[in-house]
């Protein structure tokens, strides 16, 4: 079998890593930091299925999260929508989930370089699991854990002036309050970073609801320089999750799709790794695998970001539901 190198640590990097060694493929993935470590990310998981997570040999760390039920949107003060998700949810950090599966991995055999930036050639066998490709870009993603915050509901998405902010319950009483902020000028230091950001959004109310809770050390992170949608298609290495396609995150659905690319990738991985198919068949491949399986939802995806980021369109939206007009459950799976 022929050896495949996994350039990142992520879920998508992980979870295709552990699903190659349950078939005694040899693989090294090289991971830049180190675990356990905070990332800028919702932290819930929605979208997937229990079979879909028991064929990557995943489905048991998932004992510590919690499970969401109720979601609640807010256009600035004013309640959008209040509803039952209609499938199963999952809330569990990154800082926890990252760090069983690289456990998990190396149990089962495969070889972890932490600390290790890869810097090297692709060559045949490598895969891209590196997260959002660098490039110019207004957008700026920011995370950060709370205690002492009370909720609303499950899962609350707070809509404001050019951005939105989600905030779900996971492990150990804490709450991840992550958003999407579109600016260019600096955050000033300090602990109230994101609540000032919150802030600049016209969200006022859940701004002062950060500054009253209590942040967890280390737990606040940002990103930027990055776009969404499909990514830069590679013609030197198989990409997978946020490298291939990075959908808005006002879905909920970026962590299933890391986990699903990896599920996607993995057979066909296998192919080239016993020697059926050659590296480029296996890149045109999984390319069309990973079209035929996002295109749709990022399609929507696009569409739902367009509107919600719109005082005018948002509330039209706001009225379809209220209206049955468009079913909450429809619009859900539209991007699932």
């Amino acid at each position: 079998m022929k050896e495949i190198c996994i350039a990142g640590g992520g879920l998508a990097g992980l979870a295709l890593g552990i699903a190659l060694r349950r078939q005694s493929i040899p693989v090294t993935v090289k991971e830049a930091g180190t675990y356990p470590r905070h990332r800028v990310c919702g932290e819930f998981i929605s979208g997937i299925t229990e079979q879909e997570m028991a064929a990557l040999g995943l489905e048991d760390l998932l004992s510590e999260a919690t499970h969401p039920q109720e979601t609640a949107w807010f256009d600035g003060p004013r309640l959008l929508l209040r509803a039952t998700l209609p499938s199963q949810a999952w809330g569990l950090s990154r800082h926890r989930l990252d760090d069983v599966m690289a456990q998990r991995f190396v149990q089962l055999g495969g070889t972890l370089q932490t600390g290790t930036r890869f810097a090297e050639t692709p060559t045949a066998g490598t895969v891209i699991a590196t997260g959002r490709p660098a490039c110019d870009s207004p957008w700026l993603g920011l995370k950060a854990h709370f205690t002492d915050l009370p909720l609303c509901a499950d899962l609350e998405l707070h809509l404001g002036k050019g951005g939105y902010v989600g905030l779900t319950k996971v492990e150990d009483g804490h709450i991840n309050v992550s958003g999407l902020f579109h600016r260019t000028a600096p955050l000033t230091n300090g602990p109230q970073r994101l609540a000032q950001a919150v802030g600049e959004l016209g969200l006022a109310d859940l701004a002062a609801r950060l500054v009253q809770a209590t942040l967890v050390p280390g737990s606040f992170k940002g990103v930027h320089r990055f776009a969404l949608g499909w990514q830069a298609q590679r013609t030197d290495a198989l990409c997978i999750g946020d490298a291939a396609a990075l959908i808005p995150p006002v879905t909920g659905n970026g962590m299933s799709m890391a986990f699903q690319s990896a599920l996607a990738a993995t057979p066909i991985l296998m192919r080239w790794s016993a020697g059926e198919i050659s590296w480029n068949d296996t890149l045109r491949e999984a390319a069309h695998t990973q079209r035929q399986l996002f295109a749709r939802r990022l399609r929507w995806a696009r569409s739902l970001q367009w509107m919600l980021l719109r005082p005018w369109a948002r509330k039209l939206c706001g009225q379809l539901l209220s209206h049955h007009c468009v079913s909450f459950p429809t619009l859900y799976q539209l991007v699932r």
